[in-house]
């Protein structure tokens, strides 16, 4: 589950990185500057949901034990 969340994130990054770089072009499309800050804000949940995974099988390894 962890794992393809990450993966999840690294498809998203690819996709932001296109739109990144047609927004530093120099037409600079605003378009693609907003998409790009959609998916940050994705990944910045995802990455929340990612660490919150990780707490919780750590602390249900601790109780196991």
């Amino acid at each position: 589950m962890i794992t393809k969340k990450i993966e999840e994130m690294l498809e998203k990054l690819q996709a932001a990185k296109l739109d990144a770089e047609k927004f530093e072009g120099e037409k600079m499309n605003n378009a693609a500057g907003t998409r790009v800050r959609g998916v940050m804000q994705e990944i910045k949940v995802l990455a929340q949901e990612i660490r919150n995974d990780v707490t919780t099988k750590k602390n249900a390894a601790k109780e196991s034990k």
